[in-house]
Parts: structure tokens; C-alpha cells; sequence
């Protein structure tokens, strides 16, 4: 147990000092307006999105922009009503598309999105926004004054994530403290660095960039759609921001540890390129980092205190950015084993051949379904 513990803190000081500062609480989108006013057009795929679907679109609808902008809401066979609901708003600046059926190949989602780009060829910008967003009237200017301040091809944000419920405050912000270790933004946004990921809730693309990536239909197939696009933008030479958001916020609940587990074992294993090797791997390595620390202070090692002492002020930034107590930061493990949990039930589902299923819609080939850029 002490070389473990020893172990483990030798990893926490690297991530610490050497992992592109991923606990940082920034960079964060502030609102700006841009010299010019390029237009743009929002393509938002919906389907069964109801509950949020007004008050998405009606904050797109009301963006301060002083360019052209549109709004295309492309209705992925909802059964919902989202379609009709979207139709009862004022505004001329919207679009709907009744979505087709999806060829084989495609994701649902990356299908809608594309029939919406298509039905917008004149915007030089494109917003890529889920429903379940809601955006500050300020948004639209600030994420082009950000690529213009920043040279950037694709700007995206995690936006702020609903953390109000027992469950949300409890593995919520482990979540966001998680895909930052997994894409530390500085070497996201570092044009010499490899690493490249975006948060789907909210992306920003030059139209001539997607083009040059081989657009949607390049990664047609990807469940994590977002990585999967600001991969293909920086193989084609583009560059890409990376930030935090503080003018979009989804309104999606979690009401429950039910919601959020199905959240995470919906992609955990295409993360994992259904690899039981990397499966294995990525167990033992966060068990390293997340379950050694506190076995090992429990047995009297101050080595494994030290390690736990590191990994509690990493998260601290997080916690504060949700506005919870620090006092939260030491109970990381347990969050780290919940997640744990859900990337082998989400391997589990996969082997059994449930495969991924998503808003009525079930993915189970792995070569077809898998991360494609």
C-alpha cells in the first residue's frame, strides 16, 4: 500500500503541475460584441424536447446581434409536440424542418444536425446548439468576438450544468472536473497540441472550417459528436477555444442518481472504443488516482493523505465555480467511484447487446457507432 500511495501522489503532483492546469476554474466566455458581424445561423436539433423547447429557441430569438442571424430547429421525429410548440413562438428569424429519416450510418442526432446546416448555406458562421440550452442575449456576439479575439475556427463552452437537486450537487461538478482532466483546456486551445475536444451544448464553427474538415458527414456515426468534430477541425489545421460559459446554461434536470448514471453509461464505453484493454487500463489507473489515497490514510500512511490532500484542492476551483461548500472536495472518491461504476455498466450493457440507446433510439454496432475523426 505505500508504494501505491507513493505512486498515486507522484501522479497527483504531475496532473497538478503538468497536465495543462485542467483544475483551473477558466478560461471563461465574459460578454463582448465583435468589430464585425459575420451572420450566423443556429442549428438546433430537437427531438422530444417539450419541456425546454420554448424557452431555448425564445433566448436564440432574442440574441442582440447586430448581424444577420437565423434559427433553424430541425424536429427529429418528436412525438412530444416539440414541433408544434416551437411554431406557436413569434419570430421571423425562425426555421423548422420536419427531419427525415435517418440513413444508415448516421447518428439521429449528427442526421438533424446536418439537414440544418444544409438549410442554412448563406450563414459564414454556424452555432451548433443542443434544446436544452438556454443563451443570454449576449451570447451570440460574445462567442464571435471570442474567435475573433482568439483567431479561432471553432469556439465552444461547458456550459453552465443544473446543480440544484441532492444527486446534481453530489456528481455534477465531478462531471465537469472529470472531461477536464480528460482535455485539459490549455492544450485544447494550444494549436501545437493534439489533444482537441469541444462541449456539445454550445459550438461555434466557421462554415468554410467545417467544409474543410469534410463536414457533418465526417463524423457521421460519432455518439461523442462534440470531440469528435473539434478533432476533425484541428486535423484540418483549424484551430479551436475551449472555454467555460457564463451566458448559456442548460435547463436539462437530474433529478435523480438514476439520470445521471444513464447519462454516463450511455458513452462511457465509446469512449473506451469498446476496448476491454482500455476498459481495464482506465479502472485501474482511476483507482489509482481516486481509491488509493483514501485507503491508504486509512491505514496511517501519510504518503496517502499527502496524495488525497493534492487531488482535494484540484477540485476545489470546480466546487466554487458550482458555488458548493469546499468541504465537498475530500468526498472526490466517492464521485470518482460512482463514475467508476457506470463505465463498467456501461461496458457491461454494450457486451450484452444493449449498446447505446438515446431518446427511443438504440446503437449497437461498434465500428459504426464509435468516435469516427
Amino acid at each position: 500500500m505505500t508504494w501505491l500511495a507513493l505512486a498515486s501522489l507522484v501522479a497527483w503532483i504531475y496532473l497538478a503541475l503538468l497536465h495543462g492546469r485542467f483544475w483551473r476554474a477558466g478560461p471563461v466566455l465574459t460578454p463582448a460584441r465583435p468589430a464585425r458581424a459575420p451572420s450566423v445561423a443556429a442549428i438546433v436539433p430537437a427531438r422530444d424536447e417539450a419541456a425546454v423547447i420554448a424557452d431555448s429557441i425564445g433566448s436564440l430569438l432574442a440574441q442582440d446581434y447586430a448581424g444577420d442571424f437565423r434559427v433553424v430547429l430541425v424536429d427529429d421525429g418528436s412525438e412530444d409536440g416539440t414541433g408544434a410548440i416551437a411554431r406557436s413562438l413569434p419570430g421571423a428569424r425562425l426555421d423548422i424542418i420536419a427531419g427525415t429519416p435517418r440513413p444508415p450510418g448516421w447518428a439521429g442526432k449528427l442526421w438533424a444536425v446536418q439537414q440544418g446546416v444544409a438549410a442554412a448555406p448563406d450563414a459564414d458562421w454556424l452555432l451548433l446548439t443542443d434544446a436544452d440550452i438556454v443563451h443570454d442575449p449576449l451570447h451570440v456576439a460574445t462567442l464571435l468576438a471570442q474567435a475573433e479575439r482568439s483567431g479561432a475556427d471553432l469556439v465552444s463552452e461547458m456550459v453552465a450544468l443544473n446543480c440544484t437537486t441532492r444527486a446534481e450537487r453530489a456528481l455534477i461538478p465531478a462531471f465537469v472536473y472529470f472531461f477536464q482532466l480528460l482535455y485539459p483546456f490549455a492544450r485544447v486551445n494550444a494549436p501545437r497540441s493534439r489533444v482537441a475536444a469541444a462541449a456539445g451544448g454550445t459550438i461555434l464553427i466557421r462554415r468554410d472550417t467545417l467544409a474543410r474538415a469534410g463536414g457533418i458527414a465526417a463524423i457521421r456515426g460519432a455518439l461523442i459528436d462534440d470531440v469528435a468534430l473539434a478533432t476533425a477541425v484541428k486535423r484540418a489545421g483549424g484551430r479551436i477555444w475551449l472555454g467555460h460559459s457564463a451566458l448559456a446554461r442548460s435547463i436539462r434536470p437530474y433529478p435523480d442518481v438514476a439520470e445521471i448514471w444513464r447519462m454516463i453509461a450511455r458513452s462511457a464505453y465509446v469512449q473506451l472504443r469498446h476496448s476491454p484493454l482500455l476498459l481495464a487500463g482506465t479502472i485501474l489507473g482511476l483507482a489509482l488516482l481516486f481509491v488509493v489515497p483514501p485507503a491508504a490514510t486509512l491505514r496511517g500512511e501519510w504518503v496517502g493523505a499527502l496524495a488525497w490532500a493534492v487531488m482535494t484542492a484540484t477540485f476545489l476551483p470546480t466546487l466554487a465555480r458550482f458555488g458548493l461548500s469546499p468541504l465537498r472536495a475530500p468526498l472526490l472518491p466517492l464521485a470518482a467511484l460512482f463514475y467508476m461504476a457506470a463505465t463498467v455498466g456501461s461496458a457491461l450493457d454494450h457486451h450484452r447487446g444493449r449498446g447505446v440507446v438515446w431518446k427511443r433510439r438504440a446503437y449497437t454496432d461498434r465500428q459504426s457507432w464509435g468516435r469516427q475523426a
